[in-house]
């Protein structure tokens, strides 16, 4: 991605702050139906045959605290049906994975702007001071560019795309928006222009019951949010985002 252009996804997300890491990770451990901790590996090689040594996927599960245990499964292909020709079915199938993967890429960033920008705001009110104002803004962004640089500066134009109507979904605003109430109209038009030009705009809208494309992405979001955000019975673990 140009330089420009990786400095524009940048700015987006540094705008707004870094605190959504600990509500997030509160909101993904909250023990509403108390799921008990795994299991040590000990206690899982009980269950063993003589000749278990192969590791696969397993599902922590149980009808109660007490009973809760581990079961094998494995993810099987998506199975398409369609009357469509076979090289029109493959096209879509190519930019069905293409949307998915962008929203799996894009969205935890999403889900930090719309949790901190509220965090911001309550910042900034009561500050009329244009420098004092400048300076809490300018530690937030410098903040997130130390922890966000190398992974969005990975970012394509087309998962900038994303990005950018992912953020329109948290928060209600576009990125032009955002910009200009942050950083001035100047640089909003400036990085607009910059948007522009790479076949882009900052102001994506998200709109699921007109645009087929956002319906798309909605549905990948809460694909996510089932597996992993919503998901009680997801404790520990590395997230893949």
């Amino acid at each position: 991605m140009n330089k420009q252009y990786r400095y524009l996804a940048i700015l987006i997300i540094s705008l707004l702050s870094s605190f959504a890491f600990e509500t997030t990770a509160l909101a993904q451990t909250a023990d509403t139906i108390r799921v008990p901790p795994m299991p040590s590996l000990q206690e899982i090689m009980k269950d063993w045959g003589p000749k278990d040594s192969t590791k696969i996927a397993a599902i922590w599960y149980g009808p109660d605290y007490d009973s809760f245990k581990m079961m094998p499964y494995s993810e099987e292909p998506n199975i398409w049906i369609s009357k469509l020709p076979p090289a029109q079915l493959e096209k879509v199938k190519k930019e069905w994975s293409r949307l998915r993967n962008a929203v799996y890429v894009c969205y935890p960033y999403a889900r930090i702007a719309g949790s901190t920008i509220n965090q911001i705001s309550r910042q900034l009110q009561g500050v009329s001071d244009n420098k004092a104002r400048k300076a809490i803004i300018k530690s937030k962004e410098k903040e997130l560019k130390k922890q966000f640089s190398d992974p969005l500066t990975n970012l394509s134009v087309y998962q900038g795309k994303v990005l950018m109507k992912l953020i329109y979904r948290q928060t209600g605003d576009d990125c032009y928006e955002i910009i200009k109430e942050y950083k001035g109209g100047l640089n909003a038009r400036m990085y607009q222009t910059v948007a522009f030009f790479y076949g882009s705009s900052l102001k994506q809208d998200y709109d699921i019951r007109k645009d087929p494309f956002d319906r798309q992405i909605e549905d990948f979001v809460q694909e996510i949010n089932t597996t992993w955000y919503g998901n009680p019975y997801r404790q520990g673990g590395s997230s893949p985002f």
